[in-house]
């Protein structure tokens, strides 16, 4: 069963049942996505800005964050940061915007 080790990734994160139903059930695409080349990479990135708890909070709510590429959550994150503001926006707020939006609004 392919499922089961990213159920169980999830909870190591830190998820709970109820989130890890509402993360798959809002983006079950997650369910396809390689736990070595695609979601752990960008937790990582995650990790670099994020405590655990925000990051489990942004994922149960936006899991369409590991949809994007690692290149463009990166980019995204570090932008905001060095502007200061990354505490003030959700992650699906500055990772639903197109290239130019954002850049007009944040960069």
């Amino acid at each position: 069963d392919n499922l089961k080790p990213r159920v169980d990734w999830l909870k190591g994160l830190g998820m709970d049942d109820a989130q890890v139903a509402k993360t798959i059930a809002r983006h079950p695409q997650l369910m396809s996505y390689s736990l070595e080349e695609n979601m752990r990479p960008k937790v990582e990135t995650l990790h670099r800005y994020f405590t655990d708890d925000r990051i489990v909070g942004a994922l149960s709510s936006c899991p369409e964050l590991l949809g994007h590429s690692s290149k463009r959550l990166d980019h995204r994150i570090s932008v905001l940061d060095a502007s200061g503001v990354l505490a003030e926006h959700s992650s699906c707020t500055f990772m639903v915007l197109t290239d130019a939006a954002f850049a007009a609004r944040f960069e």
